[in-house]
């Protein structure tokens, strides 16, 4: 039974992740908008507040096209 789990587990390491274009599209984002905050903070909480906003820049996107529609 465990060599099974074994097994199934090596198996999936090896085919690895299918379709993943999505993961670079997002590095790029956060490449680009931890860039864009960290130009503009003065200090070190500042520039704590940038790399956090810049793990959630999805988030803003999302509101300002929500905004941009009226919903």
């Amino acid at each position: 039974m465990k060599e099974d789990c074994d097994r199934q587990t090596v198996k999936k390491w090896r085919q690895g992740t299918r379709g993943g274009g999505s993961n670079i599209a997002y590095c790029l984002g956060f490449i680009g908008s931890l860039i864009y905050y960290v130009q503009r903070s003065h200090g070190l909480w500042p520039f704590v507040a940038a790399f956090l906003k810049a793990c959630v820049w999805p988030a803003f996107v999302v509101y300002h096209v929500l905004v941009f529609l009226g919903k």
